[in-house]
Protein backbone atom coordinates (compact mmCIF):
# COMPACT_ATOMS: atom_id res chain seq x y z
CA UNK A 1 0.00 0.00 0.00
CA UNK A 2 1.34 3.27 -0.78
CA UNK A 3 1.89 6.36 1.93
CA UNK A 4 -1.04 8.74 0.83
CA UNK A 5 -0.92 12.51 3.04
CA UNK A 6 -3.51 14.54 3.76
CA UNK A 7 -3.89 17.07 0.19
CA UNK A 8 -3.77 20.65 0.60
CA UNK A 9 -2.60 21.06 3.73
CA UNK A 10 1.48 21.19 3.99
CA UNK A 11 2.54 24.64 5.50
CA UNK A 12 5.28 25.02 3.28
CA UNK A 13 5.73 28.34 1.16
CA UNK A 14 8.47 29.02 -1.77
CA UNK A 15 9.02 32.48 -3.28
CA UNK A 16 10.45 32.09 -6.65
CA UNK A 17 11.58 35.66 -6.62
CA UNK A 18 14.23 35.20 -4.18
CA UNK A 19 14.94 31.81 -5.24
CA UNK A 20 18.77 32.07 -6.74
CA UNK A 21 18.47 28.29 -8.32
CA UNK A 22 21.12 26.84 -6.21
CA UNK A 23 18.93 23.55 -5.88
CA UNK A 24 19.78 22.81 -2.07
CA UNK A 25 16.52 22.51 -1.25
CA UNK A 26 16.27 19.40 -4.12
CA UNK A 27 19.50 17.77 -2.10
CA UNK A 28 17.77 18.16 1.38
CA UNK A 29 13.91 17.16 0.48
CA UNK A 30 13.79 13.23 1.12
CA UNK A 31 10.63 13.30 -0.13
CA UNK A 32 11.03 15.16 -3.77
CA UNK A 33 8.60 17.84 -3.23
CA UNK A 34 10.97 20.26 -5.24
CA UNK A 35 11.66 20.66 -8.97
CA UNK A 36 13.43 22.99 -11.00
CA UNK A 37 11.47 24.92 -13.95
CA UNK A 38 13.65 28.11 -15.54
CA UNK A 39 16.57 27.74 -12.96
CA UNK A 40 14.51 28.15 -10.03
CA UNK A 41 13.04 25.82 -7.86
CA UNK A 42 9.26 25.29 -7.88
CA UNK A 43 7.07 22.60 -6.21
CA UNK A 44 6.55 19.11 -7.86
CA UNK A 45 4.32 17.55 -5.54
CA UNK A 46 3.65 19.89 -2.34
CA UNK A 47 1.49 17.46 -0.54
CA UNK A 48 4.44 15.15 0.02
CA UNK A 49 5.56 17.99 1.53
CA UNK A 50 6.27 16.50 5.99
CA UNK A 51 7.33 19.66 7.17
CA UNK A 52 10.48 18.41 8.05
CA UNK A 53 11.97 22.35 7.13
CA UNK A 54 15.06 20.74 5.71
CA UNK A 55 14.34 22.94 2.97
CA UNK A 56 13.94 25.72 4.96
CA UNK A 57 16.94 25.61 7.10
CA UNK A 58 19.44 25.31 4.27
CA UNK A 59 18.41 27.55 1.82
CA UNK A 60 20.62 30.39 1.49
CA UNK A 61 18.49 33.07 0.63
CA UNK A 62 15.61 31.99 2.52
CA UNK A 63 12.88 31.37 -0.01
CA UNK A 64 11.53 28.72 1.76
CA UNK A 65 9.21 29.15 4.78
CA UNK A 66 7.70 26.14 6.53
CA UNK A 67 5.56 25.89 9.56
CA UNK A 68 5.54 22.29 11.52
CA UNK A 69 2.38 21.09 12.00
CA UNK A 70 0.35 19.11 10.01
CA UNK A 71 2.34 16.99 7.33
Amino acid sequence: MAIAYIKNVAQIKLDREKCIGCRMCLNVCPHTVFEMQEGKAKFKNKDACIECGACDRNCPVEAIEVKSGVG
